[in-house]
This record gives C-alpha cells, structure tokens and sequence, in this order.
C-alpha cells in the first residue's frame, strides 16, 4: 500500500514539473499551464507575483505584476507575452485550485558589430542568456564559429579581427530539452591595396628606376620632386623671360597709345589756327536789260550833200 501511495506521490510530482522556454528580448512566447480544461479559478504568477487571473464565469482580472500590461489569454489556460525583457526571466507559476504547475523563461540577449569591420580591428559578440535566478544547473551558451568550431563561452572578444572571422556565427542556448539558435553575420572588409607610386627615370642614367641609381635616386640632394636641379633652373629661367616679354609688350602697348593720342592733339591744334579759305567763283556780267516805255531813238539822218553841177 505503501509503494502504491508513493508511486502516486512520485506521479503526482512529475506531473506537476514545469517545462524550460526560451525566448529572445524583443519577442514573445506562449506559457502552457500543464492542464487541459479548468473547472475552477486559474492564476499566473511571475516570481509570486499575480499576472492574470481566469475567473470560472469567464472573466480575466489583471495582477499587479508589470507583465500584465504584455500578456493575454491564450486557449484555456495559457497565456502569451509579448515584447519580451530581460525582467521577465525567471518562475512562472500556473495556479489551478490546490495544484500548481512552475514553469521557467530564459531570456537571451544577442550582440554583435551591426557594421563591417576592418583587418585588425576589436569586436565583441555576447550571448546572453538570463534565467532570472531559477538555478536551472543544465543551461549552456556557445557559439559556433564560421569554420564550425565551437567556443564555450557566451562571450568572444575579438582582439585582431581577420578574414578568417567572415560569416555566419551561431549563439547556441540549451537547458534540458529545449534548444534556442540566433544567427548573426559578421562582415570584414579586405586591406585595399595603396597605390604605387611611378618611378621617374633618369634619361642620363637608365638604371635610375629599378633602384641601381646611385647618384640620382629619390634620396638624391641634388633631385627635387623627382627632377634634376638643372631642369627647375631652366623652368624658372624660361618663366621669368616670358614674364619679361610680357611686360614689355603692355609698356609699349601703352606707350604707342600715349604717343597717338598725343599726335591727333597737335594735328588738331594745327589745323585750328590755319585761316579759313572759301572759293571765290567768276561769273560773266549780264548784258543790261533794255528799259522798258522808252522808244528806241531813230537814228540820225545822214548830212545832205551838195548836189553837183552840170
């Protein structure tokens, strides 16, 4: 009889064992009570502390937890949290007349560079899951490495970023049964290469440009920006004789000018205090006009002559 009760006893306590979640900040989840149909008051409770409560009439009353602003009915006797925080890790306990039912929620938390990242550089990725104090002894954190490795740690710190560390990087979360995976991508930009610099040559000396010049090289004093000190002296001299040539050209263009204006006041001057000539014309005298109202005199008789005698 005795072996009857405990085996009942043994039952009744495995029956009453809670089940391990697992869920990430920022999302949710659905917490099963363990029974299938209620026929009197149900509770939610978070660390002794009230979330909802199911009433046989069919009403839901709220708690004082914070978590009741976040959760709702789900089926019978579930209920489901939404944008899940770390604060909500630890016991949930579901209360059905005088049996409960405890239930824990691990809360993971994954970081790492959002950006790419250069050869050489520092990053970190932490995985971290928080169990809220429950004491679950069976809770592991890993990551997996793009080659497939496996690192025992929730934490890597990467001192010296390489090539090798580009890709896909796994935060692995296990406590009993349940099994939790987030993905992460780590991008590494390769070292561009710096531009090489083209090697002037010495026309004088055709071993200058593969390191054999030993008078005209870039450690050369009598070089300058690649060019022997000669050049630069013609350059300067060629730049001030054309600088020169073209001085010259304004001063004279200038001075022709001053000189013109100068002529055209004189010519004007000269050509003021010449007197002034005007053309005289010769014209013919008309003949006098007849008067008019007078008669023409009649000429004068001729003298009479003696007549001659016979």
């Amino acid at each position: 009889m005795k072996t009857i009760i405990l085996f009942g006893l043994v039952l009744g306590a495995l029956s009453a064992a809670g089940k391990v979640y697992i869920a990430e900040v920022g999302g949710k989840v659905t917490l099963q009570c363990g029974v299938t149909s209620i026929k009197s008051r149900l509770e939610w409770k978070h660390d002794n502390l009230r979330i909802l409560v199911f009433e046989t009439n069919g009403f839901i009353n709220k708690g004082s937890s914070e978590i009741k602003m976040r959760a709702k009915k789900s089926k019978d006797t579930d209920i489901e949290i939404s944008k899940i925080m770390e604060g909500d890790s630890g016991k949930f306990t579901c209360v059905v007349g005088r049996s409960s039912h405890e239930h824990h929620l691990i809360v993971v938390s994954v970081s790492a560079p959002s950006g790419p990242l250069k050869v050489g550089a520092d990053a970190t990725l932490e995985c971290k899951a928080n169990s809220g104090g429950s004491g679950l002894s069976q809770l592991e954190v890993k990551w997996r490495k793009p080659d497939g490795s496996v690192q025992t740690e929730s934490k890597v710190e990467l001192k010296s970023v390489a090539l090798t560390d580009k890709g896909t990087w796994q935060c692995l979360v296990s406590c009993q049964e349940e099994k939790f995976t987030k993905t992460v991508t780590i991008n590494v930009e390769e070292p561009v290469p710096e531009p090489t610099t083209p090697t002037l040559v010495n026309p004088k000396n055709p071993n200058s440009g593969n390191g054999n010049d030993s008078s005209g090289g870039p450690e050369d004093p009598m070089m300058l920006l690649g060019l022997v000190w000669w050049i630069w002296v013609a350059i300067g001299a060629g730049s001030l004789v054309v600088i020169i040539l073209v001085i010259v050209i304004i001063v004279m263009h200038k001075r022709n000018k001053r000189k013109k204006k100068k002529f055209l006041r004189m010519k004007k001057a000269q050509l003021s205090q010449k007197p002034k000539k005007y053309c005289q014309c010769v014209r013919q005298t008309a003949a006098a006009k007849p008067q008019q109202g007078r008669r023409r005199e009649k000429p004068s008789a001729l003298p009479l002559q003696p007549l001659l005698q016979e």
